[in-house]
């Protein structure tokens, strides 16, 4: 009888266990981040730090300033230029109003009905970047001239009546009031509405508009509960992108306006480069940033989006 004896097979070869990743490949990722990082400290950063001890600081041009923690200077250029502030708040709201008005129906037509003329379209409304910022407020001195057509033309229609008695113009005047330097700001800042609403825009699905007219909504039923709701990221984005420069500006307030329409912007310029007061032009830029940081906070929680373009 035979034997049949069992042959144990060989024991597998444990496979080679990954080799952990190199440590410089690890660091690649920080390596590519550390220009832009450097670039925020050395121009962000450093000069912040620099401007908040300057808005504590004591001194004058002469003697020299030294650090003496004195925040009163935030309370005393508060107290004292809060029309600016209001002022600065109120013509960039307007414009930023405007902005929308005016750039929404525009990124409509291009992003749904622009077809072959889209990208024309988009020349046009980024073409004002071709110029100088400076060269185009200077044509709106031009535009509004008290002899032009468009203050005939407004005087003809009685417009100027009715803006007089708000108080945005001065009699027959445009140019000195606060109407140019609203207009000003909004067609400087006009673009920066418009791209941010067509590239919103652009991404909603066609698709569910005729789903929409399916269901029996009318043009206006669809745009209200369809195509607004999903262009909010665009509408947001434009907003902040119009108002806080907006905000901020004092190109526009100087030569347009008078010294009736002032800015914070102006303010601070003066302060810095004239009167050389430089803790009241640190402690003026200070709150202005505070401010504008609380409101874009409140407004991006109160616009229940957060996705922005």
């Amino acid at each position: 009888m035979a034997t049949v004896t069992e042959v144990e097979a060989p024991p597998l070869a444990p496979r080679p266990e990954p080799k952990p990743p190199k440590k410089r490949g690890r660091l690649v990722p920080y390596w590519l981040l550390l220009p832009g990082l450097l670039w925020l400290v050395v121009f962000f950063a450093l000069p912040m730090i620099y401007q908040a001890s300057t808005s504590v600081q004591t001194g004058s041009l002469e003697e020299g300033y030294k650090v003496t923690w004195h925040f009163a200077t935030y309370w005393d250029s508060l107290a004292e230029y809060w029309p600016q502030f209001l002022r600065s708040v109120s013509y960039a709201a307007a414009a930023t109003v405007l902005c929308l008005l005016l750039g929404y129906p525009l990124a409509y037509l291009i992003a749904f009905r622009a077809g072959r003329w889209r990208n024309l379209i988009m020349i046009l409304v980024i073409a004002p970047f071709f110029t100088s910022f400076l060269i185009r407020t200077l044509a709106w001195k031009t535009i509004l001239a008290d002899s032009g057509p468009v203050v005939g033309a407004l005087n003809t229609l009685h417009v100027l009546d009715v803006t007089d008695w708000l108080g945005w113009t001065a009699g027959d005047r445009v140019l000195a009031t606060p109407l140019a330097v609203v207009c000003g700001l909004t067609y400087n800042f006009l673009p920066f509405m418009i791209l941010p609403l067509y590239t919103s825009l652009e991404r909603i699905d066609g698709r569910l508009h005729e789903a929409a007219g399916d269901l029996y909504a009318r043009p206006w039923t669809t745009f209200r509960k369809v195509t607004f709701p999903l262009s909010m990221p665009g509408v947001v984005s434009g907003t902040l992108l119009t108002f806080i420069p907006a905000a901020g500006d004092y190109v526009n307030a100087e030569l347009l306006g008078s010294t009736d329409t002032r800015m914070i912007g102006n303010v601070i310029q003066t302060q810095f480069l004239r009167i050389l007061d430089y803790p009241t032009a640190a402690a003026l830029s200070f709150i202005l940033m505070a401010a504008i940081l609380l409101m874009v906070t409140v407004y991006i929680r109160r616009s229940g989006t957060e996705d922005l373009v």
